[in-house]
Order: structure tokens, then sequence, then C-alpha cells
């Protein structure tokens, strides 16, 4: 079976890893410390970041939730090592939608994720399970989908947002598409009828700035 480092040892590096199985590849888990290393209780491989690069010629995937470190690791082993997307077979896609993913990197899309037509997507983001994407979004690198969330169509979300579970994003317009500004924070359940600000925290229905 081929091999696959995945950054990370928590509950995101562990689905990822579920994901790596179901597509033939054996994960290697990497630990930051030894701390973190002696707390995983896998029956599977697993090294220190330190070692990674001897292991330069297998491709790798960060499976880290949090955005700014999945942002930190892309940017300290860019050019070093090679990074795979990492895609459920039961993920479905409108015409050309999978090419589109398959020409990023550091992409995890989960089981039952569902992606209509011309959708945009950046580097290093993960799509979590059964979340849609409709037609006509752009979503930028680092950002984070949590499980059940839905992004209608004509939505920009920014740089490294998160967007929490089961949250909704209404419709935008065609020639002015709802965004989400960089490094903010969609709380789980929200329903996004508005623009949101950069660096922020909204919650609630209809969503309104916390924070």
């Amino acid at each position: 079976m081929k091999r696959l480092g995945i950054f990370g040892t928590s509950g995101m590096a562990r689905e990822a890893g579920d994901i790596a199985y179901e597509m033939g590849y054996s994960p290697i888990y990497i630990a930051r410390d030894q701390i973190e290393l002696n707390a995983l209780h896998l029956n599977a491989e697993a090294i220190l970041e330190a070692n990674v690069l001897r292991y330069r010629d297998i491709p790798f995937i960060i499976g880290i939730g949090e955005n700014l470190i999945r942002h930190r690791l892309a940017q300290c082993y860019e050019g070093k090592i090679n990074f795979f997307n990492l895609i459920h077979p039961s993920a479905t896609f409108g015409r050309e939608q999978r090419s589109e993913i398959e020409g990023r990197q550091g992409v995890i899309v989960c089981a039952g994720v569902r992606f209509t037509n011309n959708i945009k997507v950046g580097n290093f983001c993960i799509f979590n399970q059964n979340v849609t994407i409709a037609h006509d979004v752009i979503v930028d690198d680092f950002v984070h989908i949590a499980p059940g969330s839905i992004i209608s169509g004509n939505v920009h979300i920014g740089l490294r947002s998160w967007i929490g579970a089961g949250a909704v994003i209404n419709q935008g317009e065609n020639n002015r598409k709802l965004h989400i500004g960089t490094d903010t924070i969609i709380g789980s359940g929200a329903v996004v009828v508005k623009p949101c600000e950069a660096n922020a925290v909204y919650a609630g229905v209809p969503a309104k700035r916390i924070k």
C-alpha cells in the first residue's frame, strides 16, 4: 500500500487518515513532539515532525483543523515536500469541479461533500463531512468549512475563514457575491444573510457580529 504523511495526531488528522485508507494509502501520522507522539493511540505508523524530510519521496497532507497552523506549516515546508489532495470517494462534483480541486494542493474533502458547479477553491482548504457548496462560490486558501454547513451560490469566503458546523451562508448576487472577510469565524448554526467583516466573529439567526 502507498504511504501518505499526515501532519497532526488529533481528530482531524485521524479523519484524514480514514480518507487516506479509502483512497488506498497507508497514513504516517506526524507528531509535533514526543508528548504528542506518545498520546497517539492508533495502530498506525507515526513519526516526529523533526524527521519529516527523511520521507520527502511520499505525498503529504496537513490534517490540522486550525487554519493558521495549516498556513504556517504550508509555508514552512513549501518546496521541500509534495502536498497532496485527499478526496473521499463519496464526495460528488458538478461538471469539471473535481479537476478544479485536483489542480490545487493540500485540500481535504471529507465524506458526503457536494460541490455543484463553477466553484473556485484555494489551497489547503478543509471541507468537512456533508458540506454543500453551491454554484459560483469562491473559497480562498486555508478555509475550514465544518460538518453540515451549506454555502449557497455567489458567496466569497475569505482567507483563513472558519465556517462552523451547520452554518448556512445565504445566496449572494450574480454581480456582487456575499463576502465573508479574511480570518472571520462564523459560529455553528449561524445563518448569514449579509456580508461579514474581516477578523470578526458572527453568530445567531440571522448572524450578527459578536466580536
